[in-house]
């Protein structure tokens, strides 16, 4: 049988699961996730498990916050003036929102704390900092 190797073309299904059992994603239901093997498309802890894999094969892989979205970046926080914030936008924590960074960028941040001054986001990963277990089956080679 035909191993992945860096550059193949793969398409798995995959369930992500937290370490307390929670899932966070699954392709259940869905196309499987194709990408290319090697070209960080994904992150790179599951990246570094399919190579040697084969279709068909199944495997649990636990992936560390480092090789998954990296570690809480403290920076990644702040706290902005309320009257910065359009009377629109809602300030309900765990809220997602959009900002522009100066260079024109979109950067997803979520609210983590309201204040009557003060509207703290986060723009780190929402899975920053948390390791991560994914159920993964190779569903095709190319």
């Amino acid at each position: 049988m035909t191993q992945i190797k860096q550059g193949d073309t793969v398409r798995i299904h995959y369930t992500g699961t937290l370490l307390d059992g929670k899932t966070f994603d699954s392709s259940e239901g869905r196309d499987p996730l194709e990408f290319t093997v090697g070209s960080g498309q994904i992150i790179p802890g599951l990246d570094q498990a399919m190579p040697g894999m084969e279709a068909g094969e199944k495997k649990r892989v636990e992936v560390p916050c480092a090789e998954a979205y990296g570690p809480l970046n403290p920076e990644a926080r702040q706290a902005i003036p309320r009257e910065g914030i359009p009377d629109d936008i809602p300030l309900e924590l765990g809220t997602q929102l959009q900002m522009q960074s100066p260079d024109g960028r979109v950067i997803p941040v979520t609210v983590v704390e309201v204040e009557e001054a003060t509207v703290t986001l986060d723009a780190n990963h929402p899975l920053a900092g948390q390791d991560l277990i994914f159920d993964i089956e190779v569903v095709s080679i190319n």
